[in-house]
């Protein structure tokens, strides 16, 4: 009666969670539009050696194996900040407007995992985060109005795992990653006139995939894990509605838009290694596959619209790598610190890059605190700095309906803040 009762309380903690989580989920720029950071601890370590760390409920999504390496039932609930400078500053090439407004502005994040041993070797779990997508806003005046205005892609993942310790030096671990999708994206429309017109769609769509993972520890200290997230399809339509464009765009019929698009599949190889009673340390490697990620943008291409490929344009995106390296220092029984480092490739080539999606290569610098306030109960702090730098866009060209839009993001960054809690029962 004990456990159902404390199963019960978990159970509405859990609840109350994931109506947060919902309500505050965000999403950001990366190497991709993957995040790593999900408000998780593992912030502090710029998400080094996530696939092995086994240390706390948030291994549901980094490697579900790591589920049945933990003591008791845990719940670990996270609150997020993200701030941005994503700010445009063009060049004599561009052929109209300012350089807008900074795109991303400060949003926060939540997630919650809950942990619970069924038996000695079976543990399950459930998880509530987003881990896709990207929010940009540059105003209605910018260079690049009638590529990009407003837009939101948002992936909320809903996760229920299970994982099973085949014996003391290997476990075994899976999920469904249920995701929901939403899509909203404004642009304007050059009518060759004194104003803009504005074209809008809007769209929302379920996804499944899945996250398995096998976890080592071939001796005590040592874990080496391999974690692979399948691709998950997100099959956005919408006929695209206009204002103010005119008669001649005006009388135009638009069809539904395939706006269909799949979150990349990836997979992650970590190792976790004590060195004493104090330190460790920890890193990882991984492959994300952009390549097969196929959202289209919008965008009216002429001043005389007549097929649906006429409303679209295709992004051109590469595969991206992944490697980080991090240190954990257990400085008193209470205090931990961490630190890491990352680096990812760019999902776009310079050619290729365009204002909708702005990123490119990233190097991620992350500081945790964690202290131990009960014997049950773990709070903590991490900031983590995500850096690309001066990135230039050159999109367009001379004769263009849409222009040209030429020039560079001065100083692109990321900075998450987030406060965590881990509660052991």
């Amino acid at each position: 009666m004990g456990h159902i009762m404390k199963l019960t309380k978990i159970l509405t903690l859990a609840g109350a969670g994931l109506a947060g989580g919902a309500l505050f989920t965000h999403t950001a720029l990366a190497g991709g539009i993957d995040l790593y950071e999900i408000s998780t601890p593992d912030v502090g370590l710029a998400s080094a050696g996530s696939a092995a760390g086994a240390l706390d409920a948030t291994t549901l999504f980094k490697n579900p194996a790591g589920m049945s390496r933990l003591d008791g039932p845990q719940l670990n609930s996270s609150l997020q900040v993200l701030s941005g400078h994503v700010q445009f500053s063009g060049n004599s090439k561009s052929t109209s407007g300012g350089n807008g407004d900074n795109a991303i502005s400060a949003m926060p994040g939540a997630s919650l995992f809950l942990t619970y041993p069924v038996t000695e070797k079976l543990t399950v779990g459930f998880g509530t985060f987003s881990y896709f997508g990207l929010a940009e806003d540059y105003g209605d005046n910018w260079a690049g109005r009638y590529y990009v205005q407003k837009a939101t892609l948002l992936g909320m993942s809903l996760m229920p795992a299970a994982s099973l310790k085949v014996n003391d030096w290997l476990s075994v671990g899976g999920g469904l990653n249920a995701m929901f999708g939403y899509l909203d994206a404004e642009v304007a429309v050059n009518t060759l006139g004194p104003k803009d017109g504005q074209m809008t769609i809007k769209d929302t769509a379920w996804g499944f995939g899945g996250n398995a993972g096998i976890l080592l520890q071939p001796v005590e200290g040592t874990r080496i894990g391999v974690n692979y997230l399948s691709q998950v399809d997100l099959n956005f339509s919408d006929k695209p509605s206009f204002s103010n464009v005119g008669p001649i765009i005006g009388a135009f019929k638009p069809p539904t838009l395939d706006l269909g698009m799949t979150v990349p599949q990836s997979v992650m190889v970590g190792i976790y290694q004590d060195i004493n009673t104090n330190w460790a340390v920890m890193a990882d490697v991984g492959w994300q596959n952009w390549s097969q990620f196929s959202e289209v943008t919008i965008g009216v291409n002429t001043a005389n619209p007549s097929h649906s490929k006429d409303l679209t344009s295709n992004l051109h995106l590469d595969d991206t790598w992944h490697g980080a390296i991090g240190l954990q220092y257990q400085c008193t029984p209470k205090w931990r610190f961490t630190g890491g480092f990352a680096y990812d490739t760019s999902a776009v080539s310079d050619a290729n890059r365009s204002v909708a999606l702005p990123v490119a290569a990233t190097y991620r610098y992350g500081l945790g605190a964690f202290y131990k306030l009960t014997q049950s109960v773990d709070v903590g702090a991490a900031y983590e700095l995500v850096w690309s730098g001066d990135v230039s866009v050159n999109q367009g060209k001379a004769g263009d309906y849409r222009g040209v839009v030429s020039g560079t993001y001065h100083n692109m960054c990321l900075n998450f803040v987030s406060l965590n809690l881990n509660w052991r029962f």
